[in-house]
Parts: structure tokens; sequence; C-alpha cells
């Protein structure tokens, strides 16, 4: 969160209404239009419900007043107009504060297929769906207030936590394996990649497992962690994050599932 960002958030006008050109309106339509085709059957019902509520247009970027009367009238989250990057102590902040961070630009063509940072698409698609199941937006909270009083060093194990849950995070369910995490319903690789690629690693969540657990964000998942249940969100929000922290920096972090990244020759 701390690099800079080659992208330039929109700002709404005094009505908090932001005019998007059209092209950004055709590539919003684009990325919609080709992650719907993969929802049903991958998607959980707790997100596919939340589309429901959303009816976000599949014409244009939605506007943020439009996703904040839904999510304020279903669980009392608002989405907040932030820029491309913000640091971690504003992130944590608005969570803890019910506010969850859009940055509001969307990505160019060259970059449609893979974003390292989260755009719009990102943020209203593959995450405001949840933040109207109560579950979901309590554990969020939660994790916003830990966040926002932990040091530093604590950050970055509750870090893997949230990356493995709000962003990768798959449910197990009568119907089989579905798809929670917003990272994972954003992109269609992950989509697909997250049930059905033989090769990576599937296992039942550990809370001291999971922070210990390394992972990388420019690559596709080689593991993913697996709730019962939406319902075991609320039950995580309720244990001692923080005690569990110190479980899992005492036992130290497991070894990575993947190789190390190559840095480029300055």
């Amino acid at each position: 969160m701390a690099k800079e960002s080659k992208y330039t958030s929109r700002q709404s006008d005094a009505n908090g209404v932001i005019d998007w050109p059209a092209d950004e309106n055709d590539t919003w339509n684009k990325l919609v239009t080709r992650q719907l085709e993969l929802m049903p059957g991958r998607a959980c019902d707790e997100f596919m419900n939340g589309m429901k509520l959303l009816d976000l247009p599949h014409d244009r970027v939605p506007q943020l007043n439009q996703v904040n009367e839904v999510l304020g009238d279903t669980t009392g989250w608002q989405v907040a107009e932030v820029p491309a990057l913000i640091n971690f102590d504003e992130f944590f902040r608005l969570l803890s504060n019910k506010q969850f961070p859009v940055a509001t630009f969307i990505r160019t063509k060259e970059e449609f297929d893979y974003l390292q940072e989260p755009d719009i698409f990102h943020e209203i698609f593959g995450h405001c769906p949840l933040l109207t199941n109560p579950a979901f937006a309590h554990f969020t909270h939660t994790y916003g207030r830990l966040g926002y009083s932990a040091s530093k060093e604590d950050r970055v194990f509750l870090a893997r936590l949230y990356w493995f849950t709000v962003e990768f995070g798959l449910l197990k369910t009568e119907k089989g394996l579905r798809i929670y995490g917003g990272g994972i319903l954003s992109s269609p690789g992950e989509t697909i990649a997250a049930l059905e690629d033989p090769s990576v690693r599937r296992t039942d969540l550990d809370v001291i497992d999971v922070m210990r657990t390394p992972y990388r964000i420019d690559i596709m998942q080689p593991a993913y962690f697996l709730l019962n249940g939406m319902d075991q969100l609320y039950e995580l929000s309720e244990m001692d994050l923080l005690a569990k922290v110190q479980e899992a920096k005492a036992l130290g972090l497991h070894e990575p599932l993947f190789p190390p990244k190559i840095k480029k020759a300055s």
C-alpha cells in the first residue's frame, strides 16, 4: 500500500457522482459480463444474494451512493471514495468505521486480465455483494478494529488471515466448494483455478495455520483455506485474534508454496 500507483482515482462532484468516460464504462461492462458468466455454480449463495440486492448496472460503472443505499439498509456499511492507494493506517481506520475503501479508477485495457492493485471493479463487484451479509460484514468490521490498534508486526499476521478469507476464501457447501473471496470472484482465471486446478492445496481453515502461511499477490494462489459456512467467519471474529497472532509468531512461518519473486535488475 505504500508504493505509488500509476492510476489516479476520479473525484466525485458535489452530489457524489463521478462522470465516467465512455471507454471506462465499456471496460466495466466487459469485466462484469465476463465474470457473471462464471458465477453460477462457483460463487457462494451469499454472494449471489448480495448481487441481487445491489443490482449493479452492467453498462456503466456504478455510482458509490447507489451502493451505499443498499449496504446501509442491510448491514450499516458504506463504501468510501479513496485515492488509488492508501496506507494501512487509513485502510484499518476505514474498516473500523464500517467504511469499505474503494479506489475510484478502473483498469486500463492493457491490464484487463490482471491488475495487482484493487480497482473499482475488484472492490465493488468482488467485495460489496458480501458486505450485505451480516457474518461477513461483522468479520470485516472486527478485522478493521483489531488492525487499527495492532502493531506493524502484528498487522502482517492479521493480513494473512484477511488474504485467505476476505480475498481468497472458499466455502464448503452441500453443493460442493463455492467461492466467497473477492480476489477470486473478480478474476476469471482465479475463479476457475480455485475450484478446478488439481495442483493447488485446499485445506480446512485453522486460524494459526493461516497466519503462518506466506502468500504472494502477483501469482495464482497455490493454496486456499475452506470454511464450513459463512457463520464460521462470525465465529472467527469472536476469537481473541491478537492472542492467535502471538501463537503464530512464536511458531514461525511455514515454508512458502511458491518460488521467490525475481527482482528486476536496476
